[in-house]
């Protein structure tokens, strides 16, 4: 064999759209008239169906994907020709990343249609180099809820979308697009969001639409298969960090039963919060640090509890107002509810409801090798309770008080008004704090 020559591969990869044959090229043209196996979903096969030769078998994978590896193996060994149909572009969400991932990349030769999501771009008539793929062509999630956990079928797709103004993704028969435009909703972007719905592409009774308001999309029946494009202004909201108190809805009349800014700051600080970080927030309040630190952790989550009714309500209506869709909250007191949630990388303890030994020996046994269980205190009693559990239980912590002082006016001047002093313990499962030096 010379140098530059291969064989053929045993197995293509073909992407196809909805226009069948008539859209192969030559090579993928070429590779299904000398297969002895054609392997894809129903209504691909039946797309190149009348084209093939007798002797060629087709083999339908609907319902039976986790087999076609199998099906490959066993045809490799057998010395057969296969062919696999994927829809658009293999690598684009399709088939291939996982064949080659069980069976390796040898052997393979990938030969892509035009993506799905190219095609409805042309139609919408727009770039698409600056959007975030995203999928929900999945088992049925349900419908949206405000507090979703990550357990939720739409979770990584409404992530996706609270962090990025132009979201292209491929829907299912259940996750339709009037079921995302319903979630959009919820999630607070129903008065900007705008969607742009592709159904049917190649097809006689393509349709395309644009620009639906999530409220209009939400009231609308959407043929299938379709795509959607969700866009949305450049996030405009305040700083992820470093809210001031005031921008809290907090109990009334007793304003002023939340962790204060300047406690706040540090605190967050203190955690250490990694991007992906799995937060508790014990005694939640008004919220305000949960909800900080889950805007510090965009690709994680913070799992809430609160047991006064007024403050767990208030800190939900935060939530709200700001937008922030990786925060559970429950009503209750802990150490309730605390056994179902996942270990966490951190955990802030703002009110312990006289439960605060019981409550370190749980973090303590809970947090990830590196976590932190940071905690604040207004109390002596509270702040000797703790240290004294810490020291018992031998780990690692350390004590900042915090003073500070605002300033008032007083007639045209100025005064600094002291606030009442803050302990601020910090524990460590072990010693770390992974910062990258540059």
């Amino acid at each position: 064999m010379k140098p530059c020559e291969q064989s053929v591969p045993t197995v293509a990869l073909i992407g196809i759209l909805d226009d069948g044959w008539a859209g192969l090229g030559d090579a993928a043209r070429q590779r299904l008239a000398v297969a002895d196996l054609v392997i894809g979903a129903g209504r691909t096969l039946d797309l190149i169906r009348p084209h093939m030769p007798a002797a060629a078998v087709l083999r339908d994978m609907d319902g039976g994907l986790g087999r076609v590896a199998g099906w490959i193996a066993d045809a490799r060994g057998d010395g057969l020709r296969v062919a696999a149909l994927a829809t658009g572009d293999p690598l684009c969400h399709g088939i291939a990343s996982w064949l080659t991932g069980k069976l390796g990349p040898e052997g393979f030769e990938i030969i892509p249609a035009v993506s799905t999501l190219q095609l409805a771009f042309a139609r919408f008539k727009t770039a698409w180099q600056d959007v975030k793929i995203a999928t929900c062509h999945s088992a049925d999630a349900g419908e949206w809820l405000a507090g979703a956990t990550p357990d939720h079928g739409l979770y990584k797709l409404m992530r996706t979308i609270a962090l990025h103004p132009r979201v292209a993704l491929f829907t299912g028969p259940e996750n339709t697009p009037d079921r995302l435009a319903r979630a959009l909703i919820t999630a607070g972007y129903g008065d900007e969001a705008r969607l742009s719905v592709a159904c049917r592409l190649l097809l006689d009774d393509e349709a395309i639409f644009t620009g639906l308001s999530a409220a209009a999309a939400a009231a609308m029946r959407f043929p299938q298969p379709n795509v959607v494009l969700v866009e949305r202004p450049a996030d405009s909201r305040r700083s992820a960090f470093g809210l001031e108190d005031g921008d809290y809805i907090q109990r009334a009349p007793e304003k002023g039963l939340i962790t204060k800014q300047e406690a706040r700051a540090l605190s967050l600080a203190k955690l250490c919060l990694a991007p992906d970080a799995v937060v508790w927030d014990i005694g939640a309040g008004s919220g305000s640090v949960g909800l900080e630190a889950a805007r510090l952790a965009p690709e994680g989550h913070v799992w809430a509890i609160e047991k006064n009714p007024g403050d767990a309500a208030n800190a939900r209506e935060n939530a709200a107002r700001f937008r922030v869709g990786n925060y559970t909250l429950v009503e209750g007191k802990a150490p309730a509810y605390l056994e179902g949630w996942p270990d966490p990388d951190a955990v802030f303890i703002g009110g312990s409801g006289g439960e605060l030994g019981e409550l370190i020996d749980l973090v303590l046994g809970r947090l990830k090798p590196g976590g932190r269980l940071v905690m604040n205190f207004v109390t002596l009693e509270n702040l000797a309770a703790a240290t004294t559990a810490l020291a018992a239980r031998g780990a690692a912590w350390d004590v900042v008080q915090l003073q500070a002082s605002r300033s008032q006016p007083i007639l045209d001047m100025h005064r600094l008004a002291a606030q009442n002093p803050v302990w601020i313990v910090t524990a460590r499962k072990e010693e770390t704090c992974n910062a990258t030096a540059n």
